[in-house]
């Protein structure tokens, strides 16, 4: 068994991108390994974020991932702003994390372009998320491609770390690649995101899940009914792969290629695989929500059970850097 660490913004519910690309994954971890699951609060106010609304995004995300199946008596979920000493961490970790390293992060590269004054904070993002994994000294991190970037980052840190200081503070985290496909936005044109309208709650009711498949993108090439299309390139077929029977999959392929369907005769199909897949988690939700306080019981505990381990390793990184002991 291995120590296993992910996280998630609080964008508010999760949307079909997510448990499709990220918490599925995370459910089958806890049934084999020691998984820290965190909601990343920190990180999302390196980004302008509405005050109001942070709190119950929050709780939203938490609701989201129990119902999901996030098991509290296999996995320890918590918010990252109760455990101070992901901070203090990230702090000690810029001293040996070259400006260079960080500059050259493709996301912030991105986003960074996109503001006229840039924040240190979304430049010491990755350091974050490193104090994130090396805080509890994690073995492995369920990523995406896009993320190989970061988690790398993470262990360059982890070695310069302990290069630096001469102990073997941190191992070097190993990716837990995803073998899930990468969901696009219903609108074909970006990654699948909340703020960009394009998604599907997870906990949405069934009409409105078929409202917003109905219009999606599909293959662009099928101008008409009578076209061809190839689902290789159409992302309602990769949700699909995730979502529909082998044999279901295989019946889609042949009727997308030969015209034999149509785009909404594949979207219906869909839109009820989904409805069905996800209805145990709406109802579970449904509780959570009448029962709020054992949402807060699950974090509290969660919380103090990461403090603890923080604590410990705080006091490692401490001593190493010569610290005046408290």
């Amino acid at each position: 068994m291995h120590r296993i660490f992910s996280g998630i913004q609080p964008s508010g519910e999760l949307h079909i991108g997510n448990y499709l690309g990220a918490i599925r994954n995370w459910v089958a971890l806890q049934a084999q390994h020691e998984c820290i699951y965190c909601i990343v609060d920190l990180h999302a106010i390196t980004q302008p974020y509405d005050t109001a609304t942070l709190a119950p995004r929050t709780v939203d995300m938490a609701v989201g991932l129990l119902a999901a199946g996030i098991d509290p008596s296999r996995s320890t979920l918590f918010v990252q702003s109760h455990v101070p000493q992901h901070a203090e961490l990230m702090w000690a970790l810029n001293t040996v994390t070259p400006l260079g390293e960080l500059e050259r992060m493709t996301q912030f590269k991105e986003k960074s372009a996109r503001q006229e004054s840039v924040p240190a904070g979304l430049l010491n993002y990755p350091i974050l998320q490193a104090a994130d994994i090396l805080l509890y000294k994690a073995d492995g991190v369920p990523v995406g491609e896009d993320q190989l970037q970061h988690l790398e980052l993470a262990r360059e840190i982890a070695r310069r770390w302990n290069t630096r200081f001469g102990v073997k503070t941190f191992p070097e985290p190993q990716p837990l690649i995803s073998q899930a496909r990468r969901i696009m936005g219903l609108d074909g044109r970006a990654k699948m995101s909340k703020s960009l309208g394009n998604t599907v709650g997870v906990l949405d009711p069934p009409e409105a899940v078929w409202e917003k498949l109905r219009p999606s993108i599909t293959d662009p090439a099928r101008k008409t009914r009578k076209d061809p299309g190839d689902p290789e390139i159409c992302n309602v077929f990769t949700m699909h792969r995730a979502l529909s029977t082998p044999e279901q999959v295989s019946h889609v392929d042949g009727q997308c290629r030969t015209a034999g369907w149509g785009c909404l005769d594949c979207k219906r199909l869909l839109a009820d695989n989904m409805i069905a897949e996800l209805a145990p988690v709406r109802e579970r939700a449904a509780e959570l929500r009448a029962h709020p306080e054992r949402v807060s019981e699950v974090l509290a505990e969660g919380a103090e059970r990461c403090r603890a381990i923080a604590a410990a390793t705080m006091a490692e990184v401490r001593d190493a850097m010569g610290l005046a002991a408290p």
